[in-house]
């Protein structure tokens, strides 16, 4: 006799995401799997005295969004600290980073985008001044390249950045600080073991509330790691983990013993990240050609020697790799260094953002099966007058975010947000409402790479991305059919969020 589901999801419309992706009424879940998916009649067969039944009143079930580049510790000091997205002018950053008590002798802000205000400039030192001239005070940009900070910051911190990355005026320092100089900061207020757990709690229920089941962190000398695993053991971890270290773990990852997939259901072990450059916001993105809008063509923040040694030993060491390259110089340094080792798209190599591509490199992504791990969230820059006019110009700036381009090359794409913001709807939007038809993807094709393009990413299209006999049932449940209001994707509200079976977020 066959078992009766544990939950039961009927009355809208379940989408698989397959190639097919014949929609059907209902679906059913046991021991957290998928286990039918059909008529409302023929999942009603499973219905049990102790079946949870969900009425959908004619939402639609998605596979669960996976995030493929996430810093959730990050998040989670947004959500804590002063929070500077959508602010409109210095000022109200400022109004801002006065208004939220300090939790130490910090005062921290994160998340401005200078790009969007009339006056376009980053904060100085004289702003952060007039917040307090007697504890530090730093507001990172949401690119977290840059970062603007007090007096105090810079007399206490000064002596330990590169020269290079602190800005001047006739030799004084603004206060603006980009690549290296910001790390100094990043080291400085690196939270603690508790602290770090607490930001991923909070950054957690961001996550589940915007549909998100699973995600591909970033991390880099934190506690993160370890509380992760902590928070699985002890059964808190409502979303499934990847963790990629950041290259300055390499050796401490190959003299343990560490590879890629390994790990328990939740929590499993990912790529070796790397830098190349460094951001468009920044103007320090690596490119080709010069800036627009200033001089110069951006900096190597691990140049292309240093990164192709990296390249090497993890590959040899049997990782997959994942490489931030923003500018088109740096994208073909990051494809050098992977057509130098041999089948670098069994490993599924990545490359990080990849906002510009020029020349042969979609071919060479295409050709070298390297997945574009990308953030189609980017393209709220890609508008006339965005940031991508400013910088690169409008030539460049049709060019960037070629999603179109990459699907029809075959490349595979994996969707992420950076977290800016997390929020896969939104990027979502973006991508399918995208300026220019070589950046624009159909509804269908954006939700894939936000599900199954992300799932292969990780080397996880065997247990969930699309919704299948067998798989996990990691699934959002949206209120509105993205088909049906492309032109409004961004409003449509997730109503469920459920992992392995489990609701862990209702909206409703």
């Amino acid at each position: 006799m066959t078992q009766p589901a544990d939950l039961v999801l009927t009355g809208g419309e379940v989408h698989p995401l397959t190639r097919s992706d014949d929609p059907a009424e209902a679906l059913a879940i046991r021991d957290g799997r998928i286990v039918r998916i059909g008529s409302a009649i023929e999942v009603g067969f499973l219905e049990g005295v102790e079946t949870r039944v969900v009425e959908l009143g004619g939402g639609v079930v998605l596979p669960g969004f996976i995030d493929a580049h996430t810093h959730l510790e990050m998040l989670g000091r947004y959500l804590v600290h002063a929070d500077l997205r959508g602010a409109q002018g210095p000022d109200e950053c400022l109004d801002r980073l006065r208004s939220v008590q300090p939790r130490d002798e910090w005062r921290l802000g994160f998340g401005f985008d200078e790009s969007t205000w009339a006056d376009s400039r980053y904060l100085t030192r004289a702003d952060l001044d007039r917040v307090t001239d007697e504890r530090p005070v730093v507001a990172f940009r949401e690119d977290m390249h840059v970062a603007s900070v007090n007096t105090v910051v810079l007399e206490r911190f000064r002596d330990e950045m590169p020269d290079a990355d602190v800005r001047t005026v006739e030799g004084e320092p603004t206060g603006v600080l980009v690549e290296e100089a910001v790390d100094v900061l990043y080291r400085a207020i690196e939270p603690d073991r508790a602290v770090t757990k607490e930001l991923l709690l909070a950054a957690q229920n961001h996550a589940l509330e915007h549909g998100v089941t699973g995600v591909h962190e970033m991390v880099r000398h934190s506690h993160a790691p370890s509380v992760y695993r902590a928070l699985d053991r002890d059964g808190a971890l409502k979303i499934r983990v990847r963790l990629n270290y950041w290259a300055d773990h390499l050796d401490a990852a190959l003299e343990t013993g560490l590879q890629s997939n390994h790990g328990s259901d939740r929590v499993r072990v990912g790529a070796i990240k790397t830098y190349t450059d460094g951001s468009f916001g920044g103007r320090t993105a690596k490119v080709s050609e010069p800036y627009t809008d200033g001089e110069g063509t951006g900096q190597w923040v691990v140049p292309p020697d240093e990164l192709a040694s990296i390249v090497d030993r993890a590959h040899e060491g049997g990782f997959q790799l994942t490489a931030h390259a923003i500018g088109d110089a740096a994208v073909d340094a990051v494809l050098d260094a992977y057509e130098a080792v041999d089948d670098p798209g069994e490993r599924r190599h990545r490359v990080e953002h990849a906002e510009l591509t020029e020349g042969d490199a979609i071919e060479r992504l295409a050709t070298g099966g390297i997945v574009a791990s990308v953030q189609p969230n980017f393209l709220k820059w890609a508008r006339t007058g965005g940031l991508y006019d400013e910088r690169l110009g409008e030539d460049r700036r049709r060019r960037t975010n070629r999603y179109r381009d990459l699907c029809d090359a075959g490349v595979r794409l994996a969707f992420g947000s950076d977290c800016m913001p997390l929020d896969p709807l939104f990027g979502i939007h973006q991508t399918v409402n995208a300026p220019d038809p070589r950046q624009r993807l159909s509804v269908s094709e954006a939700l894939r790479a936000y599900t199954s393009g992300s799932a292969y990413a990780g080397f996880d299209e065997d247990r969930f991305g699309t919704i299948e006999v067998g798989k996990r049932a990691d699934l959002v449940a949206l209120d509105r059919s993205p088909w049906e209001l492309p032109a409004e994707i961004d409003e449509i509200d997730v109503e469920l969020t459920i992992v392995g079976g489990v609701i862990e977020y209702d909206g409703r």
